[in-house]
C-alpha cells in the first residue's frame, strides 16, 4: 500500500482520490482552510483527513495535485516548501511551460516530478476518464491506478508530453465550446438569433443542441477554465501558432464567472446576454 496525499479534492480531484482508494491505497487529504462542500466530497470519496498539508506531504509516498490551473504553480511551492523529496505529480491543467516550472521547483527541493493529464470527466465509473502520465517515472503512479475506475496512460516522449496532449485536448472541447457560445451572443446583439438557428436546423443540425449543452454544461465551471485558456494560449505561441482565439476564450468564460455558485444551469439565451451584458453592450 502506497501513500498519497491529494491537493485538493475538488469534484474531479476526490474522484480521482476514490479511483487511488479503488486500488487499495490509502489517500490523504488536508482540511486547512477547506469549506464543508470539500469536506463532504471527500469523506464521501475515503479520503483520510491529515489536517494540514504539512501532515499530508510528511506522510506520503507521492504527492499529486489536482487543483485549478492558476494555483497548480503556489500548490508545488507550498510543498517544496515544506521539504517533500519523494514523487511528485502535477496532474493540472496547465502548459508545457508551466509544467517545466513547476518540475524546477519541486525538483530544486529533491521531489522526482511526474507530468500528468487529466482527459474526462470525474472517474466514477471505467471507461470515462484517462490520467496521462510522462517523465521518467511515470510507471510508478501508473502502476498505482492498476483495477480503478481512472485508466492511467504513460505517453513516451518528453517530459511535458501530458501537459501537452491536455492542452491539444481541451483546445478543442472547451474552446469549441465558447466560439459556439460567442455565436449565440453575437446573433442575439445583431437580433438573428432565430434566424440562424433556422438555418442551423437546415445546415447544421447538431450545433442548436450543442450550442444550449455548452452553455449548461460550462457555466458552473467557467471560472476554472479562465486560467486553462491562458495556458492553452500560452502554449500555441511557444510553438509559434496565434494565441488569439483562446485568449478570447479565456475573456469569454471570465465574463461567465458569475455562474459559478447558480443553483441551476443557464439556458444559452442567458448566457448569451451575460456575456453582452458583461461587455457593455
Amino acid at each position: 500500500m502506497t501513500t498519497i496525499g491529494l491537493l485538493h479534492p475538488g469534484e474531479m480531484g476526490a474522484s480521482v482520490g476514490a479511483s487511488g482508494c479503488t486500488s487499495g491505497h490509502r489517500v490523504l487529504w488536508a482540511s486547512q482552510g477547506r469549506g464543508a462542500e470539500t469536506r463532504r466530497r471527500a469523506s464521501a470519496a475515503g479520503l483520510e483527513d491529515a489536517g494540514s498539508v504539512a501532515a499530508v506531504v510528511a506522510a506520503s509516498d507521492v504527492v499529486l495535485s489536482v487543483c485549478p490551473p492558476h494555483a497548480a504553480i503556489d500548490v508545488a511551492r507550498s510543498v517544496a516548501g515544506h521539504g517533500f523529496r519523494k514523487l511528485y505529480v502535477d496532474g493540472n491543467a496547465v502548459s508545457p511551460a508551466t509544467s517545466r516550472e513547476i518540475a524546477r521547483i519541486v525538483e530544486a527541493a529533491g521531489a522526482t516530478y511526474v507530468d500528468g493529464g487529466i482527459i474526462g470527466p470525474p472517474p466514477d465509473k471505467p471507461g470515462t476518464t484517462r490520467l496521462y502520465l510522462s517523465g521518467v517515472s511515470a510507471g510508478q503512479v501508473k502502476a498505482l491506478f492498476e483495477g480503478a475506475p481512472l485508466e492511467a496512460i504513460v505517453l513516451p516522449g518528453e517530459l511535458t508530453a501530458a501537459s501537452a496532449i491536455k492542452m491539444c485536448y481541451a483546445a478543442w472541447t472547451k474552446g469549441s465550446q465558447a466560439l459556439l457560445m460567442a455565436v449565440r451572443a453575437l446573433a442575439t446583439a445583431e437580433g438573428v438569433d432565430e434566424a440562424l438557428l433556422a438555418e442551423w436546423h437546415r445546415s447544421q443540425a447538431d450545433l442548436p443542441k450543442r450550442s444550449e449543452n455548452a452553455a449548461k454544461g460550462t457555466a458552473r465551471k467557467a471560472w476554472r477554465w479562465v486560467a486553462e485558456m491562458d495556458e492553452i494560449a500560452a502554449t500555441f505561441a511557444a510553438d509559434g501558432l496565434p494565441d488569439g482565439f483562446h485568449r478570447a476564450s479565456s475573456e469569454l468564460y471570465r465574463r461567465m464567472a458569475v455562474y459559478k455558485d447558480a443553483a441551476t444551469p443557464p439556458s444559452i439565451e442567458d448566457v448569451a446576454k451575460t456575456l453582452l451584458r458583461e461587455s457593455g453592450s
